[in-house]
């Protein structure tokens, strides 16, 4: 499933495209919005949410999708044979008089007012890559702590890392309710750069340690959308993850790698075992 970087990446790619002039096509090859014209609307950006695309039109509303496991957008020049739209998996045509931006294998696609979008993201953490991310959670005039739901920043997300004690860290880290934008890849990365055991009990971090973690995400996330704008994210080199059986950057012990989640959404945890190694008792 595509990250966080992803999605910043093509949010950015989208919104340079579609910002050359108004729709001349818009196809949104979905049942609930399939009929709905959007031929004329500029669109004004593309925004990013964790792993969700919001694109905002000059109207008030805002086309929403989600890659799931396996979408994504490819732009290409208007008229050209790479901007073709026939196939049956493409699931949004948005082109102006330059571009064609095509969603394919998007996992959920919807139409909604803009100011409407909030709600769209209930229950999720903060975005790690938001531009608010870094700042302290705020408090109210009397001194009372601003709870964990209404903080859009790292403190937000280091309570909510702490909700569930008892839970591994690399559960905690892929659920999008307690951060946004973390998949497999950036969970892993950063339990490693923080030399953590990834199956450590959230509740055993202080709450210092759990804001280094997060942070240390973000940091690493931020460089791989540097990277991935000017040479792809495929330039990115990872320490662990994907690496099985390869000797650690660091130590040289082969890469293993394990489980985070229970049945059926299990996901891999690539880990170094003495970089990492578990805690002792």
């Amino acid at each position: 499933m595509p990250e966080g970087d992803a999605l910043r990446l093509t949010a950015e790619r989208l919104s340079a495209a579609l910002a050359t002039g108004p729709l001349v096509r818009a196809e949104l090859r979905w049942p609930t919005v399939g009929g709905v014209n959007l031929v004329g609307a500029t669109a004004l950006e593309t925004a990013s949410y964790g792993k969700h695309l919001f694109t905002r039109l000059d109207d008030g509303r805002t086309i929403h999708t989600h890659l799931r496991m396996e979408g994504f957008w490819r732009v290409a020049r208007t008229g050209t044979r790479e901007a073709g739209v026939r196939n049956p998996n493409i699931r949004a045509v948005l082109a102006t008089a330059h571009w064609t931006c095509t969603g394919w294998y998007l996992g959920m696609l919807d139409l909604v007012r803009t100011r409407d979008e909030p709600r769209l993201l209930e229950g999720l953490g903060p975005d790690v890559l938001g531009p608010q991310f870094v700042e302290a959670g705020l408090d109210v005039a009397d001194g009372t702590p601003v709870p964990a739901e209404a903080r859009p920043g790292i403190d937000g997300a280091v309570e909510r890392l702490g909700t569930a004690p008892g839970r591994p860290l690399c559960d905690a880290l892929l659920d999008q309710r307690t951060v946004a934008g973390l998949g497999t890849i950036w969970m892993a990365e950063s339990l490693y750069a923080r030399r953590l055991w990834p199956w450590t009990p959230a509740g055993e971090l202080t709450d210092e340690e759990r804001h280094a973690l997060l942070l240390t995400a973000r940091r690493l996330m931020e460089r791989s959308v540097a990277i991935g704008r000017t040479r792809g994210l495929s330039a990115v080199e990872v320490s662990v993850h994907g690496r099985a059986g390869k000797p650690c950057r660091r130590c040289r012990t082969p890469i293993a790698v394990g489980t985070a989640n229970e049945k059926p959404f299990e996901r891999p945890v690539f880990w170094c075992p003495t970089c990492q190694a578990a805690a002792p008792g």
